[in-house]
Protein backbone atom coordinates (compact mmCIF):
# COMPACT_ATOMS: atom_id res chain seq x y z
CA UNK A 1 0.00 0.00 0.00
CA UNK A 2 1.24 3.69 -0.54
CA UNK A 3 1.92 5.47 2.59
CA UNK A 4 2.48 9.29 3.23
CA UNK A 5 6.06 10.01 4.20
CA UNK A 6 6.99 10.08 7.36
CA UNK A 7 9.01 13.67 9.14
CA UNK A 8 11.49 14.56 6.97
CA UNK A 9 13.88 15.74 9.25
CA UNK A 10 15.98 13.50 11.22
CA UNK A 11 18.83 13.56 13.92
CA UNK A 12 21.07 12.12 11.35
CA UNK A 13 21.11 14.18 8.85
CA UNK A 14 18.83 14.13 5.17
CA UNK A 15 15.69 12.22 4.82
CA UNK A 16 17.21 8.73 2.92
CA UNK A 17 14.10 7.69 0.74
CA UNK A 18 16.23 4.23 -0.01
CA UNK A 19 15.25 3.47 3.53
CA UNK A 20 11.50 3.02 3.26
CA UNK A 21 12.54 0.36 -0.33
CA UNK A 22 15.78 -1.17 0.58
CA UNK A 23 15.21 -2.75 -2.60
CA UNK A 24 14.63 -0.63 -5.01
CA UNK A 25 16.56 -0.30 -7.74
CA UNK A 26 15.75 3.48 -8.57
CA UNK A 27 14.16 6.42 -7.28
CA UNK A 28 11.61 8.52 -9.10
CA UNK A 29 10.03 11.56 -8.37
CA UNK A 30 7.22 13.30 -9.02
CA UNK A 31 6.61 16.79 -8.04
CA UNK A 32 2.83 18.34 -8.25
CA UNK A 33 1.00 15.06 -9.35
CA UNK A 34 -2.53 16.16 -9.32
CA UNK A 35 -5.33 13.55 -9.49
CA UNK A 36 -2.10 10.99 -9.39
CA UNK A 37 -2.94 9.00 -12.68
CA UNK A 38 0.36 9.59 -14.42
CA UNK A 39 2.12 8.51 -10.78
CA UNK A 40 0.20 5.54 -10.05
CA UNK A 41 0.51 3.93 -14.10
CA UNK A 42 4.23 4.78 -13.95
CA UNK A 43 4.55 2.99 -10.44
CA UNK A 44 2.57 -0.09 -12.19
CA UNK A 45 4.70 -0.50 -15.22
CA UNK A 46 8.17 -0.28 -12.40
CA UNK A 47 7.61 -2.05 -9.86
CA UNK A 48 11.23 -2.05 -8.58
CA UNK A 49 11.29 1.32 -8.58
CA UNK A 50 10.47 3.76 -5.31
CA UNK A 51 8.16 6.83 -6.37
CA UNK A 52 7.94 9.58 -4.66
CA UNK A 53 5.12 11.72 -5.20
CA UNK A 54 4.61 15.45 -3.65
CA UNK A 55 1.45 17.58 -3.76
CA UNK A 56 0.64 20.15 -1.83
CA UNK A 57 -3.43 19.83 -1.93
CA UNK A 58 -4.93 17.31 -0.04
CA UNK A 59 -7.55 16.34 -2.30
CA UNK A 60 -5.31 15.54 -4.88
CA UNK A 61 -3.67 13.48 -2.17
CA UNK A 62 -6.67 11.86 -1.81
CA UNK A 63 -7.29 10.85 -5.23
CA UNK A 64 -3.78 9.56 -5.76
CA UNK A 65 -4.53 7.26 -2.76
CA UNK A 66 -7.66 5.73 -4.45
CA UNK A 67 -5.44 5.01 -7.87
CA UNK A 68 -2.64 3.53 -5.91
CA UNK A 69 -4.92 1.38 -3.52
CA UNK A 70 -7.14 0.25 -6.77
CA UNK A 71 -3.62 -0.82 -8.30
CA UNK A 72 -2.16 -2.82 -5.25
CA UNK A 73 0.97 -0.43 -5.58
CA UNK A 74 3.38 -1.32 -2.53
CA UNK A 75 6.15 0.86 -4.49
CA UNK A 76 4.68 4.71 -3.89
CA UNK A 77 5.11 7.11 -1.19
CA UNK A 78 3.29 10.57 -1.20
CA UNK A 79 4.03 13.97 0.66
CA UNK A 80 1.76 16.44 1.42
CA UNK A 81 3.42 19.90 0.98
CA UNK A 82 5.47 21.84 -0.90
CA UNK A 83 7.93 20.36 -3.01
CA UNK A 84 10.89 22.36 -2.06
CA UNK A 85 10.74 20.91 1.49
CA UNK A 86 10.32 17.73 0.53
CA UNK A 87 13.50 18.24 -2.12
CA UNK A 88 15.67 20.11 0.80
CA UNK A 89 15.34 17.09 3.06
CA UNK A 90 16.78 14.36 0.20
CA UNK A 91 20.42 13.34 0.29
CA UNK A 92 22.81 14.66 -3.10
CA UNK A 93 22.85 11.83 -6.14
CA UNK A 94 19.47 10.06 -4.49
CA UNK A 95 17.24 10.46 -8.15
CA UNK A 96 17.18 8.60 -10.89
CA UNK A 97 14.24 10.36 -12.64
CA UNK A 98 11.81 13.28 -12.21
CA UNK A 99 8.86 14.74 -13.45
CA UNK A 100 7.14 18.15 -13.61
CA UNK A 101 3.58 17.99 -15.46
CA UNK A 102 2.03 20.76 -15.64
CA UNK A 103 2.79 23.09 -13.26
CA UNK A 104 1.14 25.84 -11.77
CA UNK A 105 2.11 27.89 -14.91
CA UNK A 106 1.27 31.74 -12.82
CA UNK A 107 0.28 33.27 -16.06
CA UNK A 108 0.21 37.08 -15.26
CA UNK A 109 3.88 38.42 -15.59
CA UNK A 110 3.79 39.86 -12.30
CA UNK A 111 3.36 36.36 -11.08
CA UNK A 112 6.18 34.72 -12.82
CA UNK A 113 8.39 34.91 -9.38
CA UNK A 114 6.45 32.19 -8.59
CA UNK A 115 6.23 29.76 -10.85
CA UNK A 116 8.36 26.34 -9.48
CA UNK A 117 11.13 25.97 -12.43
CA UNK A 118 13.82 28.56 -11.32
CA UNK A 119 17.18 29.06 -10.73
CA UNK A 120 17.35 27.79 -7.30
CA UNK A 121 14.95 25.25 -7.87
CA UNK A 122 16.89 23.93 -10.83
CA UNK A 123 20.18 24.24 -8.56
CA UNK A 124 18.38 21.72 -6.36
CA UNK A 125 17.49 19.49 -8.75
CA UNK A 126 20.91 19.07 -9.71
CA UNK A 127 21.98 18.51 -6.81
CA UNK A 128 19.66 15.71 -6.01
CA UNK A 129 19.74 14.07 -9.68
CA UNK A 130 22.16 11.34 -10.51
CA UNK A 131 24.64 11.89 -13.80
CA UNK A 132 22.34 10.59 -16.82
CA UNK A 133 19.15 11.38 -14.46
CA UNK A 134 16.14 12.60 -16.52
CA UNK A 135 13.70 15.16 -15.99
CA UNK A 136 10.62 15.62 -17.97
CA UNK A 137 9.37 19.03 -17.50
CA UNK A 138 5.34 19.60 -19.77
CA UNK A 139 3.74 22.64 -20.07
CA UNK A 140 1.07 24.24 -22.45
CA UNK A 141 1.83 27.36 -21.72
CA UNK A 142 4.68 29.11 -24.42
CA UNK A 143 6.15 31.46 -22.65
CA UNK A 144 7.25 29.05 -19.72
CA UNK A 145 8.22 26.53 -21.92
CA UNK A 146 10.45 29.06 -23.22
CA UNK A 147 11.32 30.75 -19.97
CA UNK A 148 12.32 26.88 -18.92
CA UNK A 149 14.42 26.44 -21.81
CA UNK A 150 16.58 29.33 -21.07
CA UNK A 151 17.08 28.32 -17.39
CA UNK A 152 17.74 24.82 -18.17
CA UNK A 153 20.33 26.50 -20.25
CA UNK A 154 21.96 28.57 -17.78
CA UNK A 155 22.80 26.15 -15.34
CA UNK A 156 25.04 24.06 -17.73
CA UNK A 157 23.78 20.72 -15.38
CA UNK A 158 21.57 20.08 -17.93
CA UNK A 159 21.49 18.46 -22.08
CA UNK A 160 18.06 19.34 -23.66
CA UNK A 161 17.98 15.57 -25.64
CA UNK A 162 15.57 16.99 -28.47
CA UNK A 163 16.72 15.93 -31.83
CA UNK A 164 13.54 16.63 -33.81
CA UNK A 165 10.75 18.66 -33.62
CA UNK A 166 8.52 15.90 -32.31
CA UNK A 167 10.30 15.48 -29.70
CA UNK A 168 8.92 18.55 -27.60
CA UNK A 169 5.55 18.65 -29.96
CA UNK A 170 4.30 14.96 -29.38
CA UNK A 171 4.05 13.01 -25.55
CA UNK A 172 6.98 10.78 -24.82
CA UNK A 173 5.74 7.04 -25.76
CA UNK A 174 5.40 6.05 -21.91
CA UNK A 175 3.65 9.49 -21.04
CA UNK A 176 0.09 9.02 -19.13
CA UNK A 177 -2.54 11.29 -19.82
CA UNK A 178 -3.79 13.37 -16.74
CA UNK A 179 -7.02 14.63 -16.06
CA UNK A 180 -5.47 18.55 -16.12
CA UNK A 181 -3.82 17.82 -19.66
CA UNK A 182 -7.48 17.17 -21.09
CA UNK A 183 -8.57 20.47 -20.26
CA UNK A 184 -6.37 21.94 -22.45
CA UNK A 185 -6.44 25.13 -20.32
CA UNK A 186 -2.99 26.71 -21.39
CA UNK A 187 -2.62 29.37 -24.98
CA UNK A 188 -1.19 26.39 -26.94
CA UNK A 189 -0.68 22.93 -27.53
CA UNK A 190 1.27 20.75 -24.67
CA UNK A 191 5.11 21.29 -24.95
CA UNK A 192 7.41 18.19 -23.76
CA UNK A 193 11.13 19.16 -22.40
CA UNK A 194 12.95 16.03 -21.62
CA UNK A 195 16.52 17.19 -19.75
CA UNK A 196 19.23 14.94 -18.76
CA UNK A 197 21.65 15.44 -15.56
CA UNK A 198 25.18 15.80 -16.75
CA UNK A 199 27.75 14.11 -15.26
CA UNK A 200 29.49 16.62 -12.46
CA UNK A 201 33.12 18.06 -13.07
Amino acid sequence: MASLLPALATPDGPFDPRALAPGAGEVWLEIGFGGGEHLAAQAARAPDVLFLGVEPFLNGVASALRHIEALGLSNVRLCLGDARDLMAALPAGCLDRVFILFPDPWPKSRHHKRRLVGAAFLAEAARLMKAGARLRFATDWADYADQALELFADSRAFAWTAEAADDWRAPPADHVTTRYELKRLGDCAPIWLEFERLARP
